[in-house]
């Protein structure tokens, strides 16, 4: 297999465990949003907002860049000194995730004050404990990667998100049954990301044990060259300089997700009353940001699994096949990602209906699933501009980005409310990928759909009018069959009208075409080949990729 191909796997290996991880955290949330309670609720999404994101700041960056590390050394025949990286890393873990600790343990009621939701504060030193462990997960995960071992960190990933929510849903429900206060729940369940995280901290101990039994046997004992005297203050000064853009551009989503759950309540109390806005955010953060979490896991992956081959494009200069492969990765983020938004977005009272106890927030719900989109391209992009060695650029315009989340919310909350917050959200992804696509422009022209835009945008409306169509028909079989019956099967028939009609529309409106089939990955050539049929004459020229 080469090297392109391995990464490529590789990625592939981790968007998989991704998706199961997303699953399986949809699997938690939905029993645990019907017992938590209004406070239990907004504090269990208040302690995972603020707990993600100082996660990703703790993780994001510095595994990757560890691997980039580790790997170069390796390619030079430098294993001692690949080891030395490694051996700072893992110091850098242990004394980060302590400090870590430590401040999210003493100022969890500062913040929980700060936000209007004190009883937030106990969910969240729950929570604390976790970071005592992750920062020495990800050190260890991307040594692995870097020693080309992606399996080992998707299996962590997958045992730890089973042990978490197994757990965490025990502890739950036995609090439950005790009669402990939403809090409480709330705390016992998050708790569980705690012994997930040991789970996963021993999946990875075991790989690299079997990793170092490998290394003992087959490189034979080498002199001290100097190798291992490299000093820790050159190795820290190359991570953090490598790593602190990526930490930035990793941490939008999460840093999005932990303003509007920490400005939610202060912005809207004087609205609408401090126990409705708590309702509110429990719908926001339980329900909406759950939801909408899914279309980006697909696309992300499929345009990501293109990223290794335009960052060996653009290191050889070859502009015509960095130009297709830009193209490319941005057409595919946005083609598979939008028929997920559609049938998620356009059903999104019988999802709620479906899955949660109420059949509130339901606008809410599908607001925030069609600002997923610029997600999408907001992720994709970021990916792009990492690639092409241009990680600064991508720092700076996700903090122009947050900038004006923070600016449109106050703005735009006192008008709109919560619906004005979330239009905050997708302004935020809006601004971060224009910006993106100007910097990519100037290394390499080229455009996402060309002449095509009217295609895409004629196929997303009449979908849209499609889903909700059958969204409104389907809510009608409530008046004679109990309602969850009603919006499963109404779920089924919009999901599968979206999602069989899409690409038929996209290939009758020419937005994908036959000559261009065989750049696409398999997956996609795969639902598009049969289709191909349906277009008839030539390409023409309508269209620049």
């Amino acid at each position: 297999m080469s090297k392109k191909e391995s990464f490529i796997k590789g990625t592939l290996i981790l968007a998989g465990a991704a998706l199961i991880a997303r699953v399986l955290g949809l699997f938690q949330r939905v029993p645990l949003e019907h017992i938590l309670g209004d406070i239990g609720n907004a504090s269990y999404s208040q302690a995972n907002a603020a707990y993600f994101m100082l996660l990703t700041i703790a993780t994001a960056g510095i595994p990757s860049t560890l691997s980039k590390m580790v790997s170069e050394r390796h390619a030079l025949n430098r294993p001692m000194e690949a080891r030395r990286i490694y051996h700072a890393g893992l110091m850098f873990a242990a004394i980060s995730g302590i400090v870590m600790f430590v401040l999210l343990y003493i100022f969890a009621p500062v913040y929980a004050r700060a936000s209007g939701i004190p009883e937030t504060a106990v969910t969240i030193r729950a929570l604390a404990p976790a970071l005592l462990l992750f920062p020495l997960i990800a050190i260890i995960r991307g040594y692995l990667q870097g020693r080309n071992i992606m399996i080992a960190g998707g299996i962590s990933q997958v045992i730890e998100q089973f042990v978490r929510v197994g757990t965490g849903l025990i502890l739950a429900f036995l609090f439950y049954h005790w009669g402990y206060s939403g809090e409480k729940i709330a705390a016992g369940a998050t708790f569980g990301a705690v012994i997930g995280g040991v789970a996963a901290l021993l999946v990875m101990l075991y790989y690299n044990m079997k990793v170092r039994r490998k290394d003992r046997s087959e490189l034979p004992l080498q002199a001290d060259d100097g190798q291992a005297r490299i000093s820790y203050g050159r190795i820290y000064a190359e991570i953090f300089k490598l790593s602190i853009p990526i930490v930035v551009s990793s941490m939008t989503v999460s840093a999005v997700n932990f303003i509007d759950n920490s400005i939610l309540k202060p912005l809207l109390s004087g609205q609408i009353g401090p126990n409705e806005a708590t309702y509110v955010l429990g719908i926001l953060g339980n329900r909406a940001q759950m939801i909408a979490g899914i279309p980006p896991i697909l696309a992300i992956a499929l345009s990501q699994s293109l990223v290794p081959i335009i960052s060996a494009a653009f290191a050889r200069g070859d502009q015509a096949h960095l130009k297709r492969q830009v193209t490319l990765a941005m057409q595919v983020a946005v083609l598979t990602g939008m028929p997920i938004i559609l049938a998620l977005g356009t059903a999104a009272y019988s999802v709620n209906g479906l899955l949660f106890s109420t059949r509130d927030g339901s606008g809410i719900v599908a607001l925030l699933t069609f600002a997923t989109i610029f997600q999408i391209t907001m992720m994709t992009s970021n990916s792009i501009l990492l690639g092409i060695n241009k990680a600064t650029l991508s720092m700076v315009h996700v903090i122009i980005g947050i900038i004006v989340k923070l600016v449109a919310s106050y703005a735009l909350a006192p008008l709109l409310g919560i619906y004005g917050i979330i239009i905050a959200t997708a302004l935020c992804f809006l601004v971060i990928t224009l910006l993106n696509l100007r910097s990519m422009k100037k290394i390499v022209p080229f455009s996402i759909m060309g002449g095509r835009w009217a295609g895409f945008l004629l196929t997303v409306v009449a979908l849209a009018g499609v889903g909700y169509g059958l969204n409104q028909l389907g809510v009608g079989m409530e008046a004679f069959m109990p309602g969850r019956v009603a919006f499963f099967i109404t779920c089924c028939i919009v999901g599968a009208a979206v999602v069989a009609l899409y690409p038929v529309l996209l290939v009758v409106l020419r937005v994908v075409r036959k000559e261009e089939l065989g750049t696409y990955p398999r997956a996609l050539q795969k639902v598009f080949r049969p289709l191909m049929r349906l277009q008839r004459g030539s390409a023409g020229k309508g269209g620049t990729m």
